[in-house]
């Protein structure tokens, strides 16, 4: 049965034009909340509408500022808990921390477990998130996790837009399966199936530069490399320029979160990817809104239609493509 309360839709902070867009898509207002700061820098929340019995969804992604971000959401959903909503969705289009999902060196925590027990404690009865950079982190929640992909906003464009002789590239070997998936539903300019490739990165020591290593034939090749996300930009630039070397004619590139941390930007600017689409789970920079060759896809239409499947307690499996 579908949840009685009504749906209500809030925002923190992180991405409130994101929020805006999604309530379009459902027609509704989003809630009503007052949000600031203490004099201390401590976040001072307070919901000005009656909440009871409703099902809440609070739109957060734990983007950079990541720390401040992550405590606001968790301060809201305490907030919640405390109003007696019926249900408090945590949407997190990005999830902070996900790089920490394993203890590969000694003395090390699990901070993506970590945060999953904070955000369950705090309040939340179910997450919805997107393109986690770990698929098992799933797995570190006690509560129902729904983890959609962005695939279908990026292959509705390219589509659109198709690329002459297309190779789809995973910039690592984790990422094989992510491009497989996009090879096999995108097609060439004339029709043709895209092809794929993969780069096998590797450190020969410590602290030398990494060796790319592209498997599989790009040479007179559109190159279009996948991901989940951009940080550094370092690892894109340089699949790019092993690609140019192994002979690519052009260099596409294409990642949901757009982190893009430190000169980023200037990276990509300066690089030989000719195009990079992502998404709006995460507002661009300054300075990335002004790097021409970056095109933004939104993800609210996927998210609206989970938001208004959840509460209606209908199948949203056709949406994890």
């Amino acid at each position: 049965m579908p949840t009685t309360g009504s749906i209500k839709v809030f925002s923190g902070n992180a991405n409130r034009a994101l929020t805006n867009e999604i309530c379009n898509y459902l027609s509704c207002d989003p809630g009503s909340a007052t949000t600031g700061r203490f004099s201390d820098g401590e976040y001072n929340f307070q919901i000005t509408e009656n909440v009871r019995g409703g099902d809440v969804f609070i739109v957060q992604p734990t983007c950079p500022p990541t720390d401040p971000n992550l405590m606001e959401l968790l301060v809201m959903l305490d907030a919640f808990r405390r109003s007696s909503a019926e249900r408090v969705t945590a949407v997190m289009p990005y999830y902070g921390y996900a790089r920490s999902d394993k203890k590969d060196r000694p003395r090390v925590p699990i901070a993506a477990k970590l945060v999953s027990n904070l955000i369950a404690t705090a309040g939340a009865d179910r997450v919805l998130t997107m393109d986690l950079h770990a698929a098992q982190i799933q797995g570190f929640f006690d509560i129902p996790v729904d983890h959609l992909y962005a695939a279908p906003a990026f292959i509705g464009y390219y589509e659109e837009h198709p690329l002459p002789n297309l190779t789809v590239v995973a910039p690592d070997t984790g990422g094989a399966e992510r491009a497989r998936a996009y090879a096999k539903r995108l097609k060439s300019a004339d029709g043709s199936p895209a092809q794929l490739a993969l780069c096998d990165k590797r450190r020969e020591k410590a602290n030398v530069a990494e060796v790319m290593n592209v498997v599989g034939d790009v040479r007179g090749r559109s190159c279009l490399i996948v991901d989940d996300m951009c940080d550094t930009g370092g690892s894109l630039t340089k699949v790019a320029v092993a690609l140019r070397e192994a002979g690519a004619d052009r260099i596409h590139a294409c990642f949901t979160h757009p982190v893009l941390s430190g000169r980023a930007c200037e990276a990509l600017a300066g690089s030989d990817i000719e195009q990079v689409v992502t998404t709006n789970t995460i507002p661009l920079r300054n300075d990335a809104c002004r790097l021409e060759k970056i095109r933004v896809l939104s993800i609210a239409p996927l998210l609206a239609k989970a938001i208004k499947s959840i509460h209606e307690e209908t199948s949203v499996s056709s949406l994890f493509v």
